[in-house]
């Protein structure tokens, strides 16, 4: 883990709500295996959430906290104790395939006729979570689903935010659990990439209050659109 690729990922986390997994995760991966980097960069994923959500605390949705973001982290915790009996390619592809969808949507327009509400809250929390705990990248579809929801720009971050830190909060455990000892190895990367992530975390946040309204959400499509093509060449080529 780089402390440029780490200062980027903090620095996108703070604009779309995720990032620091999504871009963190494939460069350990080159050089552990995919689980236990998935395991380690939950470390500075959670610095830098907790970072975000104390500048943005003000601006949670609470209502959309509490229908979506506990079974999210329900769904996370399941996805968690599953990620070692994955099918991590298929799911991979799945997961990408999905994020384009939902890109496609948003700049077509047809996930403004589209609102979550009631039990397709509950439902949306749940399958995203788990499917993250699965893949090990929760951030990208939690984002996806909150476009599902009638959220502004800070509110959607500071929602997206704090369900992630319920997240971090269900899996770490189960992760440390698992790969303790290669987590211990890790230790000077994760260091450094966590004091990164803070860094661009704090660089972050100044640029999404530059970011106007009307183009955050295409933003966001545009960043989730991207992700999902890399997930499924990755997955594809695996």
């Amino acid at each position: 883990m780089t402390p440029l690729a780490a200062f980027l990922a903090g620095a996108l986390a703070s604009v779309t709500g995720f990032g620091i997994g999504s871009l963190l995760t494939p460069v350990l991966a080159l050089s552990v295996d995919t689980r236990v980097a998935v395991a380690a960069v939950s470390i500075p994923h959670l610095a830098g959430t907790a970072l975000r959500f104390w500048m943005l605390k003000g601006h949670v949705d609470r209502t959309v906290f509490w229908r979506f973001g506990l079974m999210s982290a329900a769904g996370g915790l399941g996805g968690a104790l599953l990620h070692t009996r994955a099918s991590a390619p298929a799911l991979t592809i799945l997961f990408g395939a999905l994020l384009l969808f939902v890109a496609l949507s948003e700049l077509r327009g047809w996930s403004r006729r589209m609102r979550l509400t009631g039990p397709a809250a509950w439902a949306a929390g749940a399958t995203s979570g788990l499917l993250g705990g699965l893949v090990g990248n929760q951030g990208g579809i939690r984002s996806a689903a909150l476009l599902g929801f009638d959220l502004k720009r800070d509110a959607m971050i500071a929602t997206a935010t704090a369900v992630g830190l319920v997240v971090d909060a269900a899996r770490m455990p189960v992760y440390f659990a698992l790969y303790r000892d290669e987590i211990a190895g890790l230790a000077e990367p994760i260091v450094v990439a966590t004091v990164a992530v803070l860094a661009g975390t704090v660089a972050g946040r100044h640029i999404l209050s530059r970011v106007p309204e009307h183009w955050f959400r295409r933003i966001l499509a545009g960043v989730l659109a991207a992700l999902g093509a890399l997930m499924v060449v990755r997955g594809w080529t695996d």
